[in-house]
């Protein structure tokens, strides 16, 4: 069953399922104000949530994006990628672009998706968080920038 998906207020945020993905409390209410949340619903329970700031001229900034364990490995972030990336083409964004860690599964999910790796933030994890960050017991020190360029056409 595909996911219903739809806009609630920022200040509705899940916070405990954006956690999933940004291990900052104090990071996610930073950048709330101003953002715009996505859920996608399976209408029982909250099955994938996502978080997406505008940066200005046309460029928007996937911020989170998290699934319940439960839920995962079942399409439902790969659902609501999609259709925030058909969104905001059809609101007539420039691109789109996403901070994430320099390996990992994230990493593929992003590119899977057309995001290309545009720039580095040496030490990003160990600079702007206050306890070390470990995926796959390999400390996340580096972040990825990734981008999705807008053209004209529907990919």
């Amino acid at each position: 069953m595909t996911p219903h998906i739809q806009e609630i207020p920022a200040h509705e945020a899940p916070m405990a399922l954006l956690l999933l993905a940004d291990p900052s409390e104090d990071k996610i209410r930073a950048y709330l104000p101003g953002s715009r949340c996505f859920v996608a619903s399976n209408g029982v329970e909250m099955v994938a949530a996502c978080v997406v700031k505008p940066m200005g001229g046309g460029i928007h900034e996937l911020m989170s994006i998290a699934v319940p364990p439960a839920h995962q490995k079942q399409g439902h972030g790969a659902t609501l990628l999609q259709w925030v990336i058909a969104f905001f083409r059809n609101a007539g964004a420039h691109q789109l672009e996403v901070g994430t860690g320099s390996f990992g599964y994230q990493l593929a999910f992003y590119q899977r998706h057309g995001f290309r790796v545009s720039s580095i933030e040496r030490d990003f994890f160990v600079n702007n968080y206050p306890a070390p960050i470990f995926e796959d017991g390999i400390q996340l020190l580096d972040m990825l920038r990734l981008t999705l360029p807008y053209s004209g056409k529907a990919r």
